[in-house]
């Protein structure tokens, strides 16, 4: 039924265009025509090619680019309708959806990471999703993501969230506890084999499962299962705990006070730690430095305890509710979704499906130990007051690392900096 209703939809935009590209009279030439025939055919060619309708997708990166492009070929073989793929910078697409939801302009559709999608919601700019008879075919956590105030604005493609790595040639067994890898670490540390613990990225996303461990989270949820900002656990005993876990380290010296990306990564790269809780992003330059490395689980406080969780993000399709063809992208976002397509997607960026059956196929190693990691990813907030989370985070941190104030201190000046940005 749904099938059909998007083809009438379909059917109709394309007869109101045609109808309207066509000609009222018959033209009446005023002289004869001077030009050469072949000048003459290639007007009409381009006259032919305009009465293509186009849709305009943007996306932020280009690891799907040519798979997007061969997806349109398909469409338009189909569907007669042409797909223009661009890729554009995040904070233009974000830029774009806010101003289209009052000028009508911008792409038809979008592919954005679900965390942006709160604010287009809020001003109108997203359109609500249908996925038919598909809607237990994809990964639950991954439709909750796209799900906003009861409401599904976005088609999932795929997931993604950080796993454990330990470095084989120096750790024979994954942690199963944070004071296993407090232990070992610090051991390799004195044994002259390390320079530090494990290599921190941030102390904020990229370490979210030592702070779930804890008990730590950053929003709750209301009683529909929406995250909301009149819950924010930032400043809970379990946040300020994995904290502690932290600065422990630091003050004992096997641990630099200094948070660094890159040089954490070089660090495990380089066989200097043994630990590092990153994402797919890391594996190429992992595998072109030639470490040894296993992916895990994260560990848990204590034997039998709950493992810690990461963070999970899912990018997905987002309809432009200010521009005409809204029924049109909705009959590409049903064209798109068939497993065979899906299974196009991954081999393209290798990033975990949103469809279960292609996520669940997944046969290479470190896909299906992301996969198994991510089992009780939480999926990060959409809400707004998000967008003020990062910041306050980073430097509750960085206050923490120098000494400047307790966990506990720092993280509810982190909680007053959030509220203030959510009352402007």
């Amino acid at each position: 039924m749904k099938k059909f209703a998007s083809l009438f939809a379909l059917v109709l935009v394309l007869s109101l265009v045609m109808s309207a590209c066509g000609p009222t009279a018959a033209p009446v030439p005023t002289a004869a025509p001077t030009e050469a025939p072949a000048a003459v055919e290639t007007v009409a060619a381009t006259e032919a090619a305009s009465d293509v309708l186009t849709l305009t997708l943007w996306v932020y990166d280009d690891t799907r680019l040519a798979t997007l492009n061969q997806l349109g070929e398909d469409f338009m073989t189909e569907y007669g309708v042409a797909l223009s793929v661009e890729v554009v910078d995040l904070s233009e697409i974000r830029n774009a959806m806010s101003l289209g939801a009052t000028t009508g302009e911008g792409p038809d559709m979008i592919i954005i990471p679900h965390d942006n999608l709160g604010p287009m919601v809020e001003n109108a700019s997203a359109t609500e999703i249908d996925l038919g008879d598909n809607a237990d075919k994809y990964l639950e956590p991954a439709v909750k993501a796209f799900t906003y105030n009861g409401k599904l604005y976005g088609l999932p493609l795929s997931v993604e969230n950080i796993g454990f790595f330990y470095n084989t040639d120096l750790v024979t067994e994954a942690p199963m506890t944070w004071t296993e890898v407090a232990e070992i670490g610090t051991q390799l540390v004195k044994d002259g084999k390390a320079e530090s613990v494990i290599g921190l990225p941030d102390l904020g996303y990229n370490i979210y499962p030592l702070y779930t461990a804890f008990g730590g989270y950053i929003f709750g949820r209301d009683a529909d299962g929406n995250h909301t900002p009149e819950d924010i656990g930032m400043n809970s005993d379990g946040m300020a705990a994995a904290l502690q876990w932290v600065k422990d380290l630091v003050d004992a010296g096997v641990v630099s006070p200094t948070i660094d990306w890159e040089a954490a990564h070089v660090a495990f790269e380089t066989g200097k730690t043994p630990f590092i809780s990153t994402g797919p992003w890391a594996i190429t330059r992992f595998k072109t430095a030639g470490v040894n490395y296993a992916i895990s689980a994260f560990p848990a406080v204590a034997d039998g305890g709950e493992a810690g969780h990461p963070f999970m993000g899912v990018q997905g399709l987002v309809i432009n509710a200010a521009r005409p063809n809204v029924a049109l992208a909705q009959t590409f976002a049903d064209f798109l979704a068939t497993e065979e397509n899906y299974q196009a997607l991954f081999e393209a960026d290798t990033r975990p499906s949103a469809w279960m059956s292609v996520f669940e196929g997944a046969t290479d190693a470190d896909t299906a130990a992301f996969n198994s990691a991510g089992v009780n990813a939480d999926p990060m907030p959409s809400i707004p007051a998000m967008g003020f989370v990062w910041d306050a985070w980073t430097n509750a941190g960085n206050l923490v690392m120098t000494g400047e104030k307790t966990p506990a201190e720092a993280l509810q000046t982190a909680v007053d900096q959030v509220l203030a940005g959510i009352a402007e």
